[in-house]
Formats: C-alpha cells, structure tokens, sequence
C-alpha cells in the first residue's frame, strides 16, 4: 500500500474531541525490576470504553525522563492506557551494569510489558524513542499492534542534521543546565522555540530528572551502527510517522523516507519543530488517538 501524505489541521478526523470523556486515571509511578534490570515506571490505566484495549507504550527521546512527555499524555484520551518509563540510566532508572543495543532494549521492554501484564501493545517512538519503536516493530510482530512514529529517523543511514546541530547533541549538557538549553533551544530544537526558546529549557527542566551522565552516553551507544533501512518494508503494522517541517535534528526528508519504505504507512507533516508533539499536543494527539481508534483491519 502507497502512504498517504496528509498536512491535517485541527479540523479533520483526528481534530478536537468532545469533552465528554470524564478524567483521566491517576498515573501510577514505580521501580520495579526487569531482568534484574531495576527501572522507573508511570502507568496510566485505561478507562471507560478503552479500559480492554491495547494500552500505548511511550519511548522517549534521548537523555529525557518521563515526565517531559506528560504534556502528550495530558492530551491524549483521557481512556486511553499509557506506559512511560525512564531507560536505564535515564531520570529515575539506575544505570545498567553493561551498554545494551538497541535489540537489547527492545528485548528488555517486552519484558517488562509481559510484567505489567499487556501481552499487545502499540508503541508510539519521539526521536531516539523512535529508533527503539521500530526495533519493537521489527523483533515482536505479534505484540506491537500499531506503530507512531514521531520526529526520528533510520539510524546511523539516514540524512544527518548539520554538523553544528549534531555537535550539540553529543553530551548532555542541555538536560543539566537550564541556562544552556534556552540558549540552543531555538537553534537544534526549531518551531516555535525559535521565537520562544526558554520554553524548550521549561520542558526539559521543570519537572524532568536528568539521571546520571553514564545513562545518555549509553543510549548514544546503542544507536551507534544502528540502522533500520533494510527492515522497514518488511514491517506489516500500520504505522503513522510524523514529523515537523522545521526539525533541525531529524530533517523532514527521513520522515518522507520512512513512509515510503513501509508498506502500510501514512504521513503527517505538522508545522513546527523536533519537540512539536509536546508542544502542540493539544493539536496533534488527536491523530494520534484517531490512527489508534479506527476501525482498519490489523494484519
């Protein structure tokens, strides 16, 4: 199947939603161990009509707790199951005893959705969270039941961001000096940090935990080598990638890439930068909510 290539507003199938759906449930955060492999957990139950339904993993950027995706989750369905966790070494996780790869991971976290008893799950990636997504995708076809894809790319073959860009994301000074992140906000993270680029420190800073320094050079590791050119037409879930028109990180280019790469993919192109699904979520979990709810036959 072609993808379909969409610049959705609002006003569309996947715009604003009645609300009429009652509050979320409370998150439930945690420590528990997988594969002797301690790790910090949110679990928002899923209420209502979607209390059955596969509940929505969420992977994370690098360097980033969970806490910086609450403004998504706040916006999803207020029904809907979401799972977030901090990797190991990341925010609230201890650091792992050795590097894993991105397999490894992947491994790890069906592991610990077999833990928190989902046996199918979707899986939605932001960026580096994104790599780990299709790796989901790709090791376990009968769990992952749909895949979004936001803000990421191919790994180590894809089209690169420009060398200042890249240099900036080597360490991670950004998540550890607010000062910092607001002076390169509007440079690496574009859309509306350009303008107002001490809201990318406020998401990274207000309510995130930064964990130790070892937890980012990790996940650089693991993306090291790391592609998923080769495997991506041979995914058989339906996949949403979406991606802004002005990401300095992951150039809108990858996101075309991917789309045409997957058999049964389709694109959303939204204004705004690499953070734009935290920072217009209230615009963009709808779709995300709408590509999760129809009806379409899985394989």
């Amino acid at each position: 199947m072609s993808p379909t290539m969409a610049t959705r507003g609002p006003g569309g199938p996947g715009g604003p939603r009645a609300d009429d759906r009652g509050p979320a449930a409370p998150d439930r955060i945690r420590t528990i161990a997988v594969r002797r492999i301690p790790v910090r957990v949110s679990v928002r139950p899923g209420t209502g009509a979607l209390t059955g339904e596969p509940p929505l993993l969420l992977c994370n950027g690098i360097g980033a707790s969970l806490e910086a995706l609450q403004p998504l989750v706040d916006s999803l369905d207020p029904r809907r199951g979401v799972v977030r966790f901090d990797v190991p070494g990341v925010g609230g996780s201890p650091a792992p005893p050795v590097p894993y790869t991105m397999a490894g991971i992947a491994s790890w976290l069906t592991a610990l959705m077999d833990r928190l008893g989902h046996r199918r799950f979707d899986v939605l990636g932001l960026s580096w969270g994104g790599g780990l997504a299709q790796q989901l995708a790709f090791q376990s076809p009968r769990r992952v039941r749909r895949v979004v894809l936001v803000a990421t790319g191919t790994g180590s073959l894809m089209v690169p961001a420009h060398p200042r860009v890249l240099s900036r994301m080597l360490t991670p000074k950004r998540h550890r000096d607010a000062g910092y992140a607001a002076s390169i906000a509007g440079d690496i993270y574009g859309g509306t940090m350009r303008t107002d680029p001490a809201r990318g420190a406020a998401l990274l800073h207000e309510a995130t935990r930064s964990g130790p320094r070892r937890g980012y050079y990790l996940q650089l590791l693991a993306g090291a080598g790391w592609s998923s050119l080769p495997a991506l037409p041979l995914l058989r879930q339906r996949v949403l990638v979406m991606a802004g028109d002005d990401d300095p990180i992951i150039p809108l280019v990858n996101a075309r890439v991917i789309a045409r790469l997957v058999p049964r993919s389709q694109l959303h192109v939204y204004r705004g930068g690499h953070l734009g699904i935290l920072t217009e979520s209230d615009e963009l979990a709808p779709l995300i909510d709408h590509f999760l709810d129809d009806q379409e036959p899985d394989r």
